[in-house]
């Protein structure tokens, strides 16, 4: 299963919503794009679409921050940018994060291949010559896109 948009920053809450429909059920969600590509403003705009009202701010320091909604619904946001050893994410319990039932939303999850589980949706955002976003929505199963 796999799905296209293209994009302008004022189209990103109806990108969001359309993302979330995407992911229904999968509690684990993969950013990928370019540094600069949009991912944490992307994430801003889900947050918003899923009831958080709490400021969504990239973890690049802290790797993981923790959003709660209204339906008292937990939402981790991973950022591995800085990670230069895969194995530094044990550290902070990232396995326990990854199979906690609760959402996982990762940047930078190719910095950490080997922690991913073998089921997510992959959203790769790629920027276009007119500065819009393509954004690619793929399902992962067994570590295989579905689609």
């Amino acid at each position: 299963m796999e799905n296209i948009y293209s994009y302008s920053l004022e189209e990103i809450q109806d990108i969001a919503k359309k993302i979330v429909g995407f992911c229904q059920e999968e509690k684990i969600w993969v950013f990928k794009g370019d540094l600069g590509a949009g991912k944490t403003t992307l994430i801003k705009s889900i947050a918003k679409e899923v009831g958080i009202e709490d400021r969504v701010s990239s973890p690049t320091f802290s790797l993981v921050n923790e959003y709660w909604n209204d339906n008292e619904e937990v939402f981790y946001h991973f950022d591995f940018y800085r990670v230069e050893d895969p194995s530094e994410v044990l550290e902070i319990g990232v396995e326990e994060y990854f199979y906690s039932s609760n959402y996982c939303w990762i940047e930078w999850a190719e910095k950490i291949p080997g922690f991913l589980p073998l089921d997510f949706i992959l959203i790769e955002i790629e920027i276009l010559e007119n500065g819009n976003r393509k954004i690619t929505l793929k399902q992962i199963l067994n570590g295989k896109s579905n689609g």
